[in-house]
């Protein structure tokens, strides 16, 4: 088993990475996260259920979300997520370092949906268009989540991602966990896959 260090909230990948983008398909659309974006986005986080197998279960109280929600802010790679059929905020991801001194990887983590919109239509939608925006400038993509969390291994699986490690990692202001590592390759995407995003 390999020891991370914390994890950066700066994201340190090759400079013309577009950390950022607005982006839509046909079931979600994605936008920076911005401060104001507080109390809308804990509407969706207070849920106690939706944090019941991550490592961090504690996100759905107030204090723990702002220490998230900071976090989010600062790592300049944070996205609001919206449906793209009602425009309701149903949640957040981010790009984040990949924990590797490569910069032709990039990590995909800190994602939560609203319950209702649990199942594999707006998880995929969600990965598939992160996944392709990012192909567009580094060759693989990985994502850290918790050993208990068999629900999201689950989801990443049925989007095409293996594990490939197990690690000990600490997320920004919160104590240290088992996480598996789950990877991508840009190779192994394209044939199967075509960008949907519209930026």
């Amino acid at each position: 088993m390999a020891y991370a260090k914390p994890r950066p909230n700066i994201v340190m990948i090759t400079p013309d990475f577009q950390l950022q983008p607005t982006l839509q398909n046909e079931f979600v659309k994605i936008r920076p996260l911005a401060a104001e974006d507080f109390d809308t986005l804990y509407l969706v986080a207070s849920d106690p259920l939706i944090w019941e197998q991550h490592p961090n279960k504690n996100r759905y109280q107030l204090e723990a979300f702002q220490n998230f929600f900071k976090g989010a802010m600062e790592s300049g790679g944070a996205f609001l997520v919206f449906d793209t059929q009602t425009n309701e905020t149903i949640g957040s991801s981010r790009f984040c370092d990949a924990e590797e001194d490569d910069p032709s990887c990039v990590a995909i983590g800190y994602t939560f949906l609203a319950r209702d919109h649990w199942g594999s239509t707006y998880n995929q939608a969600l990965k598939k268009l992160m996944i392709d925006h990012a192909f567009r400038f580094v060759d693989r993509v990985v994502f850290h989540i918790g050993a208990e969390n068999r629900r999201s291994q689950n989801a990443i699986e049925k989007v095409g991602a293996k594990k490939v490690a197990e690690i000990e990692m600490e997320y920004y202001g919160e104590p240290s966990k088992l996480n598996f590592t789950y990877q991508i390759d840009k190779i192994a995407w394209q044939p199967n896959n075509t960008n949907s995003a519209i930026p």
